[in-house]
C-alpha cells in the first residue's frame, strides 16, 4: 500500500455515519473515495457524498455512494482533499486540475476540512513548487493580468491540451497560471489575489484547514489547527 493510500484511508476513519461527505479530485481522493464505498458495502456506512469535480462525481455514481449537487447544500460535515503544496502554517495550494471554485467552496463550508498528502508536497512557502492557478473572467482576462502584473505577478493563460487555445474551466472561466515574489506572506498574497476585479477564484487556500495528514514511508502524521 503506498503513502497516497494510507493517509486516504486514514482520513476515511474520520466518516461517520450520517455526515455529508465532500469528495476532493485527484489520485489520493480516489482512494478516499474508494474506501467510502468499501465502508459503505462491508459495513453498512451510511452517508451523502457532495463532489468537487465531475470525474469525482462519476467515480463515486460508479461505485453506488450516494451523491447531491453541489445546489442543494448550504454546509458539509467533512472535507477531505490533497493538495499540490502545505506549508508548515497548514496554507495549500490547489488546482492545478482548475477545478478551484468548487473545491474552495467545499473547503469553505465544511465543518471539518482534512487535506491529505504524502511528504512531497511540504513546501515552506506557497509557490515554491508550481505556479499560483488564477481562475478569471475570460472577457476581464486581459485587465486582471495587468493588474496582478502591477501587483508582481508573472504569468499567462494556460493553454488547453492541444495547444491551440486556451484552458476553460467547467464552468467557462480562463486560468492564469502565475508567479509572485516568494517574499509574499500566504496571508499578503491571498488578499492581494482576491481583491483583484475579474478574479473568481485562486488556488491558496488560507485559513480553510482543519488538519493536514502526510504520510512518508508508510508512517502517518496528523496535524490539527
Amino acid at each position: 500500500m503506498n503513502d497516497k493510500q494510507l493517509v486516504a484511508l486514514q482520513a476515511a476513519k474520520y466518516v461517520k455515519n450520517g455526515m455529508l461527505v465532500g469528495l476532493g479530485t485527484g489520485s489520493t481522493a480516489n482512494y478516499f473515495i474508494e474506501e467510502l464505498a468499501r465502508r459503505q458495502r462491508d459495513e453498512g456506512l451510511k452517508i451523502t457524498t457532495v463532489a468537487s469535480s465531475t470525474i469525482s462525481a462519476n467515480m463515486a455514481q460508479s461505485l453506488l455512494l450516494p451523491i447531491v449537487a453541489l445546489e442543494h447544500i448550504s454546509y458539509i460535515d467533512l472535507y477531505v482533499d490533497g493538495a499540490d503544496e502545505i506549508t508548515p502554517e497548514m496554507t495549500l495550494l490547489k488546482g492545478r486540475g482548475s477545478d478551484l471554485v468548487k473545491e474552495k467552496l467545499l473547503a469553505k463550508a465544511a465543518t471539518q476540512f482534512i487535506a491529505v498528502a504524502d511528504e512531497s508536497k511540504l513546501v515552506s512557502t506557497i509557490g515554491q513548487n508550481f505556479v499560483i492557478p488564477i481562475e478569471v473572467i475570460p472577457f476581464a482576462w486581459q485587465l486582471t493580468k495587468k493588474n496582478l502584473q502591477d501587483a508582481g505577478g508573472q504569468g499567462d493563460l494556460r493553454p488547453n491540451a492541444a495547444k491551440d487555445g486556451f484552458w476553460v474551466t467547467s464552468h467557462g472561466s480562463y486560468v492564469l497560471d502565475m508567479n509572485f515574489d516568494k517574499s509574499l506572506d500566504a496571508k499578503t498574497l491571498n488578499a492581494l489575489i482576491s481583491d483583484t476585479p475579474g478574479v473568481v477564484e485562486h488556488g491558496i487556500f488560507y485559513g480553510l484547514t482543519d488538519a493536514v495528514f502526510v504520510a512518508a514511508n508508510g508512517v502517518i502524521t496528523e496535524r490539527w489547527a
